[in-house]
């Protein structure tokens, strides 16, 4: 299994980002994709993810309304579209697959980790 993350970058409070995660040797439709980040110090939180099974869809308060995810079944390929960044999304962010959306809920490890990519918010 392997989970490609991409987008990651330095950006202006109030800017946007896309995250874009390829994923390959899984079956695709049968699994959640998502986003957990890590703070330094900190243990990872799970942030978004959708249900590539019935299109449930998961994000943690703090980016409810900013953050929105989609999934492209042709290209295997979950976007996380970040909008009206804060510098408080400073993070690594980790690209994920799991079987539910549990994991992210409750931030617990998911099936597979993809690598991270750092989102740095300047104030």
């Amino acid at each position: 299994v392997q989970l490609q993350a991409s987008g990651g970058g330095l950006v202006q409070a109030g800017g946007s980002l896309t995250l874009s995660c390829a994923a390959s040797g899984l079956a695709f439709d049968d699994y959640v994709i998502g986003w957990f980040r890590q703070y330094p110090g900190k243990e990872r939180e799970g942030v978004s993810c959708i249900s590539n099974m019935d299109g449930e869809i998961y994000y943690t308060d703090s980016v409810q309304g900013r953050f929105t995810i989609s999934s492209d079944h042709a290209s295997n390929t979950v976007h996380l579209q970040m909008n009206d960044l804060k510098p408080e999304d400073t993070a690594v962010y980790y690209c994920s697959a799991d079987r539910t959306v549990v994991a992210y809920r409750y931030s617990l490890p998911p099936d597979y980790w993809g690598q991270g990519t750092l989102v740095t918010v300047s104030s």
